[in-house]
């Protein structure tokens, strides 16, 4: 295990801040292992997979290509970096509020794990109701 050192943190979030403001699917896909694990409430509303988790570069790469589609303006502000053993969260303004996104490297610094959080402040998706 090794612990993330601050500069190295402080340069991978800003270069996956600039490639998610940039709009660069490819950019934002090259932070990630092909075997990635993410979870996200949003998933769950755009792609319908129930758990919110999506497994693999290419479940990501649909995903996200629809939600840039949806989102022609989208664009985040970096607010900081924190830094962890194998790991980082990087705390950004998005368009719907705060996130936090929280990331898990393998030994070559490739995204394996990865989880998104949203401000309970803002607009965030509401959990599917349940029908009787």
């Amino acid at each position: 295990m090794a612990i993330i050192d601050n500069i190295w943190a402080r340069s991978f979030a800003q270069a996956w801040i600039d490639a998610w403001n940039a709009h660069d699917l490819e950019r934002i896909l090259s932070h990630y292992a092909e075997g990635v694990e993410f979870r996200s409430p949003f998933a769950i509303h755009i792609t319908g997979e129930a758990s919110g988790t999506l497994r693999g570069r290419s479940s990501l790469r649909a995903y996200w290509g629809k939600a840039l589609g949806l989102l022609p303006d989208l664009h985040f502000n970096l607010v900081d970096t924190m830094a962890g053993v194998d790991s980082l969260t990087v705390y950004y303004q998005g368009h719907r509020g705060m996130v936090a996104e929280t990331f898990f490297f393998d030994a070559s610094r490739q995204i394996i794990s990865a989880v998104a959080c949203y401000s309970v402040q803002s607009s965030q998706p509401e959990a599917p109701k349940k029908t009787s």
